[in-house]
């Protein structure tokens, strides 16, 4: 059990469990849980962590059919400046490997911006905290369980 999943029981969150065999030779870990487990890339949320203004960390949760637009994320949070975070950095941070890192439960309260696409569906994936594991739940219900705010961040 993962710290995201230990926090969702622990909130009395209503989740759905999805798991599949990652492929290690993968670097392309959401697209590879939207294949694997057929669901559509909109709905398949990726976890970024972002340096703002080169000193503080955030978090993006886009579609893995989209990009991060780096101009709307620093604006949303009133920056100037966002790029992604150095992987050792993202890792200590979150208490997550690349490619398992989940929004819920990590080791820091890091600020997160959801893009506005998730209010789309009543149901969205994203990461477990561990390869090969993904979380289904309502936007709303993820949204309140990591203090979340929506604005349109992807392109």
């Amino acid at each position: 059990m993962t710290p995201a999943i230990k926090h969702l029981e622990k909130a009395k969150i209503k989740y759905k469990i999805h798991a599949y065999e990652h492929d290690p030779g993968s670097k392309a870990y959401g697209e590879e849980a939207a294949e694997k487990l057929n669901v559509s890339f909109d709905r398949v949320f990726k976890t970024l962590v972002i340096s703002i203004d080169n000193n503080k960390l955030s978090i993006a949760l886009v579609p893995v059919s989209r990009q991060l637009n780096l101009k709307s994320f620093a604006k949303a949070l009133g920056s100037k400046k966002a790029g992604l975070a150095d992987k050792k950095d993202a890792e200590r941070a979150t208490g997550y490997i690349t490619g398992g890192i989940s929004p819920i439960g990590q080791k820091k309260k890091i600020e997160t911006i959801i893009d506005s696409s998730v209010l789309k569906f009543d149901t969205v994936y994203v990461s477990a905290g561990r390869r090969g594991l993904q979380i289904e739940l309502s936007p709303e219900d993820l949204r309140s369980k990591i203090d979340a705010s929506y604005y349109g961040i992807s392109k």
